[in-house]
């Protein structure tokens, strides 16, 4: 192969990196890594897009229901940032639990199953099935929902007791969030 063919190549595959840089929220089909078969989602969907989060694991210092002598932190909800593939940000994720794009679409989510994640360190991986949607933006067609590849995010082990009730601590976490749809989508308060 010459120079100029190489050259080519090369301007064309710039072309098209910038074309898709442009995009909303890298919405280029991404499939999700090897995860446990409990966090699979449903054959039927397909892969919308991938998001980075990052931010904070908010906890709360919380008596035990079966022993107000005890302690123990207690997660309230998330508070981060949602990044696309090119480290562009897109959204928001937090309490509900809720992602809400710039667009103004949002979905809220329940835990359907997790999995510890590889590292102790790390907060569970999830698969959370949608259960609401709001806006015609790109969470719109979103259904489920796997967190994945967490770092850091754990309550921590200590500090929580009677002189620190009711005391937040916000842990530094990130993670892969991938968003999958069907060819039905549900609107509403489903």
């Amino acid at each position: 192969m010459n120079k100029l063919s190489l050259l080519n190549i090369s301007l064309v595959a710039l072309v098209f990196g910038l074309n898709a840089g442009n995009t909303h929220a890298q919405t280029t089909p991404t499939s999700s890594p090897d995860v446990p078969n409990n966090l699979q989602v449903p054959q039927d969907q397909n892969p919308i897009f991938k998001a980075l989060a990052k931010g904070s694991q908010i906890y709360v210092c919380k008596a035990k229901a079966d022993n107000p002598n005890s302690f123990e932190w207690t997660l309230k909800g998330p508070d981060a940032v949602l990044l696309n593939e090119q480290g562009q940000k897109i959204g928001k994720h937090y309490l509900g639990p809720s992602w809400e794009s710039n667009d103004g679409s949002k979905v809220i989510g329940k835990v359907k199953t997790q999995a510890d994640a590889p590292q102790a360190s790390a907060i569970p991986w999830l698969l959370l099935q949608v259960r609401s949607h709001e806006g015609d933006g790109i969470f719109s067609q979103v259904n489920w929902i796997q967190r994945l590849n967490t770092v850091g995010g754990k309550a921590p082990t200590q500090g929580c007791d009677r002189v620190n009730a009711n005391g937040e601590v916000r842990i530094a976490y990130q993670a892969d969030y991938y968003f999958w749809g069907g060819v039905a989508k549900n609107k509403g308060g489903d």
